[in-house]
Protein backbone atom coordinates (compact mmCIF):
# COMPACT_ATOMS: atom_id res chain seq x y z
CA UNK A 1 0.00 0.00 0.00
CA UNK A 2 1.43 3.27 -0.83
CA UNK A 3 0.02 6.63 -0.02
CA UNK A 4 -0.01 9.14 -2.48
CA UNK A 5 -1.71 11.79 -1.56
CA UNK A 6 -3.45 13.65 1.58
CA UNK A 7 -5.90 16.87 1.74
CA UNK A 8 -8.29 17.59 4.12
CA UNK A 9 -11.33 15.38 3.79
CA UNK A 10 -9.24 12.98 1.40
CA UNK A 11 -6.36 10.61 0.72
CA UNK A 12 -4.97 8.57 -2.03
CA UNK A 13 -4.07 5.02 -1.72
CA UNK A 14 -2.92 2.71 -4.60
CA UNK A 15 -4.43 5.50 -6.83
CA UNK A 16 -7.95 4.92 -5.22
CA UNK A 17 -9.69 7.94 -3.41
CA UNK A 18 -11.15 7.76 0.05
CA UNK A 19 -13.07 10.50 1.43
CA UNK A 20 -14.04 8.77 4.78
CA UNK A 21 -11.58 7.73 7.86
CA UNK A 22 -9.75 4.74 7.30
CA UNK A 23 -7.23 2.33 8.66
CA UNK A 24 -4.81 0.95 6.37
CA UNK A 25 -2.95 -2.60 6.34
CA UNK A 26 0.26 -3.47 4.31
CA UNK A 27 -2.23 -5.55 1.95
CA UNK A 28 -5.58 -4.65 2.94
CA UNK A 29 -8.04 -1.27 3.25
CA UNK A 30 -10.52 -1.20 6.41
CA UNK A 31 -13.19 1.39 4.86
CA UNK A 32 -15.73 4.03 6.67
CA UNK A 33 -13.53 3.59 9.85
CA UNK A 34 -15.93 4.87 12.44
CA UNK A 35 -15.09 5.49 16.12
CA UNK A 36 -16.74 4.46 19.11
CA UNK A 37 -16.36 8.26 20.59
CA UNK A 38 -15.78 10.55 17.38
CA UNK A 39 -12.53 12.27 18.27
CA UNK A 40 -11.34 10.19 21.21
CA UNK A 41 -9.93 7.06 20.36
CA UNK A 42 -10.40 4.12 22.85
CA UNK A 43 -9.59 0.09 22.08
CA UNK A 44 -12.73 -0.89 20.80
CA UNK A 45 -11.91 1.40 17.62
CA UNK A 46 -9.08 -1.07 16.93
CA UNK A 47 -10.57 -4.42 16.65
CA UNK A 48 -8.67 -4.75 13.58
CA UNK A 49 -5.62 -3.98 13.92
CA UNK A 50 -5.67 -6.31 17.48
CA UNK A 51 -7.16 -9.06 15.26
CA UNK A 52 -3.54 -8.97 12.37
CA UNK A 53 0.28 -9.60 13.16
CA UNK A 54 0.89 -5.77 13.56
CA UNK A 55 3.75 -4.39 15.28
CA UNK A 56 3.31 -0.34 14.70
CA UNK A 57 0.25 1.33 14.31
CA UNK A 58 0.57 5.00 13.12
CA UNK A 59 -1.94 7.02 14.19
CA UNK A 60 -3.07 10.11 12.20
CA UNK A 61 -5.16 12.76 14.45
CA UNK A 62 -6.63 14.75 11.52
CA UNK A 63 -5.33 18.21 9.76
CA UNK A 64 -5.34 19.63 13.17
CA UNK A 65 -5.01 17.17 15.43
CA UNK A 66 -8.44 17.46 16.88
CA UNK A 67 -8.43 13.42 17.16
CA UNK A 68 -7.38 12.83 20.78
CA UNK A 69 -5.73 9.44 21.53
CA UNK A 70 -5.19 8.65 25.30
CA UNK A 71 -1.75 8.04 26.99
CA UNK A 72 -3.72 4.86 29.02
CA UNK A 73 -4.50 3.81 25.28
CA UNK A 74 -0.94 3.74 24.39
CA UNK A 75 0.05 2.05 26.75
CA UNK A 76 -2.52 -0.65 26.74
CA UNK A 77 -1.14 -1.44 22.84
CA UNK A 78 2.22 -1.34 24.09
CA UNK A 79 1.09 -4.44 26.38
CA UNK A 80 -0.22 -5.95 23.69
CA UNK A 81 3.64 -5.67 21.55
CA UNK A 82 1.66 -2.70 18.99
CA UNK A 83 4.12 0.61 19.38
CA UNK A 84 1.84 3.34 18.35
CA UNK A 85 2.94 6.83 16.70
CA UNK A 86 0.64 9.64 17.17
CA UNK A 87 1.18 12.37 14.77
CA UNK A 88 -1.13 14.93 12.54
CA UNK A 89 -2.62 13.34 9.65
CA UNK A 90 0.43 14.95 6.90
CA UNK A 91 3.17 13.69 8.90
CA UNK A 92 1.64 10.08 9.65
CA UNK A 93 1.08 9.49 6.25
CA UNK A 94 5.04 10.77 5.51
CA UNK A 95 5.34 8.01 8.70
CA UNK A 96 3.65 5.36 7.22
CA UNK A 97 4.67 5.01 4.10
CA UNK A 98 8.61 4.93 5.32
CA UNK A 99 7.59 1.72 7.37
CA UNK A 100 5.79 0.03 4.16
CA UNK A 101 8.80 1.18 2.13
CA UNK A 102 10.90 -0.61 4.90
CA UNK A 103 8.44 -3.69 4.77
CA UNK A 104 7.58 -3.20 8.40
CA UNK A 105 4.57 -4.70 9.77
CA UNK A 106 2.37 -1.44 10.00
CA UNK A 107 -0.93 -0.22 10.18
CA UNK A 108 -2.07 4.11 10.08
CA UNK A 109 -5.92 4.55 11.50
CA UNK A 110 -6.54 7.98 9.60
CA UNK A 111 -8.55 11.07 10.94
CA UNK A 112 -9.05 12.77 7.28
CA UNK A 113 -10.49 16.13 8.79
CA UNK A 114 -10.05 18.38 11.39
Amino acid sequence: MKISSYTFGKIIVNGNEYNADLIIFPDTICQSWWRKEGHSLCIEDLKEVLSRDIKILIVGTGAYGKMKVPESLIQELRNKGIETIVKETDKAVELFNTFISEGKKVAGAFHLTC
